[in-house]
């Protein structure tokens, strides 16, 4: 390596149906990173097959290790340690990852840390060239969770508020369901809601009539289901369904954020996850949040969906301050993450 005392790991991202690698260096960045969707294997069951995603994992999770060393230009000697997914996700998918991770450390000789899932998210877009400073609002919106969380610093977080029921990806895909579009859904609703008529449809925003910082869009997705019932469904239909959902999405999304942003008195807000890559979400908040004088920050979008960078973000910050796990290979399906060790700057 060009800086014998630069940290540079690998880091395996494998909690659902992305398999991704990723190597990361302290002083030269993002050297390489890979990620490899099962959407194709899984579509014709319009949604995630656990047992089918771990398998698929245990076949394309090496070769992409492979490939990022080669790209990156690294030799296992040149790693200090490695990070993978140890959680929350499906079981079987981490275990792949966390099993692939542990060896490849034992063999080479360096430490290995399990990374929480959504503390990569939180932390992508501090790779980008201007990365958000501490503290920070978080907005963590993906097809699986919603929450706003509080970070003071690395490892440091507050549950400000987060869904009850569906996440707001969730209700995308759910509702793109409803409309027969195929699966994901939801980025081909967001799609064809640039395509909608305004007003054609109101459903409600859920949760704004009261106080506090709390999601739900279950509700969300019966309102669009009444809506549709016995109804021919036409592009036309469709169209303006999908603009009138996501508009109902971002409203709400947009509203929490700025109360957040209110009840803790900062004014920097960072965006993450997937639905953290929908076009209307950033314009709404990148306007918002600037006209109260604060800054958003988003990861750039191939790092908003899941993805092994984000977790290389995490690894390092942990490894370096001395964590490692033992030589057991463990995951979580569930794992708070107000449960974290903080990591002081």
């Amino acid at each position: 390596m060009e800086n014998a005392k630069s940290w540079r790991i690998l880091a395996v991202e494998s909690s659902c149906d992305e398999s991704a690698a990723a190597v990361l260096d302290e002083s030269r960045g993002l050297l390489a990173h890979e990620i490899f969707s099962q959407v194709e294997l899984h579509r014709v069951f319009g949604g995630v097959v656990p047992e089918l995603a771990s398998r698929d994992h245990v076949r394309r999770l090496l070769p992409l290790v492979r490939v990022v060393l080669e790209e990156s230009r690294t030799r296992p000697r040149d790693l200090r340690g490695i990070a993978y997914t140890a959680g929350p996700g499906l079981v079987g998918a981490l275990l792949t990852g966390a099993a692939l991770a542990r060896s490849l450390a034992y063999a080479w000789r360096v430490p290995a840390v399990g990374v929480h899932h959504l503390e990569g998210h939180l932390l992508a877009a501090r790779l980008e060239p201007e990365p958000p400073p501490f503290p920070q609002v978080a907005l963590l919106v993906s097809g699986g969770h919603t929450l706003l969380v509080e970070a003071l610093a690395v490892g440091r977080y507050r549950v400000l508020g987060q869904t009850r029921d569906d996440a707001a990806g969730e209700a995308f895909d759910k509702t793109a369901k409803l409309l027969g579009l195929p699966y994901p859904g939801g980025p081909e609703l967001a799609r064809l809601a640039n395509e909608g008529a305004a007003g054609a449809f109101e459903f409600p925003r859920p949760m704004l009539d009261r106080p506090g910082l709390e999601f739900s869009f279950s509700g969300l997705k019966t309102a669009v289901l009444h809506a549709v019932r016995g109804r021919i469904l036409t592009d036309r239909l469709r169209r303006d369904v999908a603009r009138a959902v996501q508009e109902a999405i971002v409203d709400t999304l947009v509203a929490k954020a700025l109360r957040a942003l209110d009840a803790t008195g900062l004014d920097t807000l960072v965006v993450c996850g997937g639905v953290g890559a929908n076009r209307l979400l950033r314009e709404r908040l990148a306007r918002e949040v600037r006209s109260r004088g604060g800054r958003v920050h988003f990861p750039r979008l191939e790092l908003c969906t899941d993805n092994a960078a984000m977790i290389a973000v995490a690894g390092l910050a942990r490894l370096k301050a001395g964590e490692h796990d033992d030589l057991g290979i463990r995951a979580r399906a569930q794992w708070p993450i107000e449960s974290l060790r903080p990591i002081d700057p």
